[in-house]
């Protein structure tokens, strides 16, 4: 299997098997922390090589912030946007030593513009209600358990909160992500039974990264067996990117068992949107992360990047399926936050990790999501316009595009639709996870009141 060979030094060209990658990513929202279990390098170590990184006469300082936190380093000079790729140095260093082919990715911009917290109520005829918008603090599962769902998977989940509250589903976006601690933070844990589960393939959920009978049908039917299996009659459903697709596939198949739909950053699987970012849409925008992207691809195949993309996560050769997730979830994440405060914060990816994420979710989209057509959620529309939904959409998201959620508020001007004007795809942004929180408290508010 071929790959394109990249300009040196924007790229890993490392013949030996990487089992972690680590990256140095902008973000301004304090929901998301590293992967749980992983050891962080100490801020010392962390600001000397982000001033290293930065180039001469840039100021660097961190502070280090135990897990689930991660540690931010701040650097005081604006920066271009640029990625750097450099073997792990002995400046940074874990407290245990680092065995296998490291690599470290630093990816920063310029940050002028501050970050307004803020939201607006669009589709409501009332006078907006003032609700909590705040983060709720972490917590942990209450319990846990896998799962079997087929003969070949096993799913992990989670219940935190309130035993006896009422009960919500979290699902995860890719497909392939898998969830996170943070991503109950989103609820309040004395009003809800917060449910959170890794779907087919992704997360704690096995075998890793299986592709067999891995579709959309069979994530609705996991999602019925879980409700079931922990005795649940009906339940709140939540969902972002990915997870909006799934939330509305199900809800229209299963809408007796939905009280209400909290979406975020709208995803319909139609062929315009999968044109648009792997396609070279995206590439009007953010042309110096397709280029790393594009690159990774021989010219001869670049007529159809999902297609060529495939051949390269399903190769025989798992250092290429590694190099290949690495440059396939490098460029998703690119997209995520397109404004900043100017903090980079570390984040260990383990490239099994990334192999996951980039295997189902390119599965996913070669398959058009395994959907009759490309209309088909907003030609069911019909079938859960009765329930209660709040939309919530970033102005600038680049990963889904506001033409989606823009069509799925005409197809369905009953439910609530946010858009959020300084923010892009990112949930843990804090303008999206203001209103995300503020959608949970409505619902909450109306549950207590009885209202239908």
């Amino acid at each position: 299997m071929s790959v394109g060979t990249p300009p040196p030094a924007r790229y890993i060209a490392s013949a030996r098997k990487p089992q972690l990658v680590v990256a140095l990513l902008i973000h301004s929202a304090e929901a998301c922390g590293p992967p749980r279990g992983l050891q962080i390098p100490n801020s010392t170590c962390i600001a000397k090589f982000a001033t290293t990184v930065a180039g001469a006469g840039t100021a660097a300082s961190a502070s280090f912030v135990r897990p689930p936190r991660p540690c931010q380093v701040r650097i005081s000079t604006p920066l271009s946007f640029r990625y750097i790729y450099h073997s792990l140095s002995p400046t940074l260093r874990t407290k245990k030593p680092l065995l296998g082919g490291y690599k470290i990715l630093v990816c920063a911009e310029k940050s002028s513009t501050p970050v307004v917290q803020q939201y607006t109520f669009m589709g409501s005829s009332k006078e907006p209600q003032e609700y909590n918008s705040n983060l709720y603090p972490h917590i942990e599962p209450y319990s846990t358990g896998f799962l079997k769902v087929s003969d070949i998977h096993t799913l992990y989940w989670e219940q935190s909160g309130n035993p006896n509250g009422h009960p919500v589903v979290f699902l995860h976006g890719g497909p392939g992500a898998g969830t996170s601690a943070s991503n109950r933070r989103f609820f309040d844990p004395e009003f809800y039974r917060i449910i959170l589960l890794d779907q087919r393939g992704a997360g704690k959920s096995t075998p890793h990264a299986c592709l067999v009978d891995n579709t959309t049908w069979d994530l609705i039917g996991d999602i019925e067996k879980l409700r079931e299996h922990l005795g649940i009659p009906e339940w709140q459903v939540f969902g972002g990117s990915w997870g909006s697709t799934l939330a509305l596939a199900y809800s229209q198949l299963h809408p007796d068992k939905v009280t209400g739909i909290i979406l975020r950053g709208i995803f319909l699987l139609r062929k315009k949107e999968l044109d648009w970012f792997y396609e070279g849409g995206a590439a009007a925008i953010f042309p110096d992360a397709w280029e790393p992207f594009r690159d990774f691809i021989p010219e001869e195949e670049r007529d159809n990047f999902i297609l060529a993309y495939n051949k390269r996560l399903n190769s025989d050769d798992l250092d290429v399926q590694y190099l290949l997730s690495f440059g396939f979830t490098m460029f998703r994440l690119t997209f995520l936050w397109p404004l900043h405060n100017g903090n980079l914060i570390l984040f260990i990816f383990n490239c099994v990790s990334l192999q996951a994420f980039a295997r189902i979710e390119n599965h996913y989209f070669i398959n058009k999501g395994f959907l009759p057509s490309g209309s088909y959620i907003l030609d069911n529309v019909d079938k859960i316009r009765h329930i209660r939904t709040v939309i919530v959409q970033g102005r600038y998201d680049v990963c889904c595009p506001m033409m989606s959620a823009w069509d799925l508020h005409k197809a369905w001007p009953e439910a609530e639709f946010k858009v959020i004007p300084d923010a892009g795809h990112s949930a843990n942004e804090p303008g999206i996870a203001a209103a995300l929180v503020a959608a949970n408290e409505k619902f909450k508010n109306l549950i207590r009141s009885g209202a239908p």
